[in-house]
């Protein structure tokens, strides 16, 4: 299946940045994982995360999202960055493809329709905020990941959830009713974070 390759490279706080043949591996990575994972039934070993690119083997955290015809099939991810960046995809590839229990594993049919987006998420920044209004004020709509706690309570949004929802008013209360709260929750306990997102894209040939 040829690469359609839509990439937004974002770029971290370091200056980070991807190059084409970086982000093929990634995208090519992810569509390996669900092969043998079809296969087999387990993730892969360590046969396919073998990466001869340094960049991609920095610790990184990320997710990812399959859709087909733009609907989503599964998203996975982490958001603190424990392992090399190629062994966070194709944990994260194998848990959105088999294990997101908001829909029945990928088949193999499916899997030649699915669209692919890899989030490499930049470190967290705590965002110091008193209210909802200053939330809202401080929120950059198209930029910002939101990571919202209460408590027990923790939901995120990664940035591309703006497309569906560019109003920082709405962004914020889905969040929220994602974390279990209402919509106009507030308290003391209240911690929020921000992170930005290098987005890289394929999408499945319609012919």
């Amino acid at each position: 299946m040829p690469l359609m390759l839509s990439a937004k490279n974002g770029v971290c706080t370091e200056g980070e940045q991807y190059t084409k043949a970086e982000q093929e591996y990634l995208l090519a990575l992810v569509r390996s994982v669900i092969k043998v994972g079809l296969d087999r039934q387990q993730p892969v070993g360590g046969e396919i995360v073998s990466c001869e690119y340094p960049s991609l083997q920095r610790q990184r955290a990320c997710f990812v999202t399959l859709k087909i015809d733009g609907q989503l099939r599964g998203c996975v991810g982490n958001l603190q960055a424990d392992s090399r960046l190629v062994d966070a995809v194709s944990r994260n590839a194998y848990l959105a493809a088999f294990r997101d229990q908001r829909f029945n594993p990928v088949s193999r049919d499916e899997s030649e329709q699915l669209e692919v987006e890899i989030s490499v998420l930049t470190p967290m920044r705590e965002l110091s905020v008193l209210n909802n209004t200053e939330l809202l004020q401080k929120l950059r709509p198209g930029v910002d990941g939101l990571v919202f706690e209460a408590g027990d309570n923790r939901a995120t949004f990664l940035p591309a959830v703006w497309e569906q929802l560019p109003d920082p008013k709405s962004f914020v209360e889905r969040l929220k009713q994602k974390a279990g709260l209402s919509l106009d929750y507030w308290s003391d306990a209240v911690q929020c974070q921000v992170y930005q997102a290098i987005k890289i894209t394929q999408d499945t040939p319609n012919d």
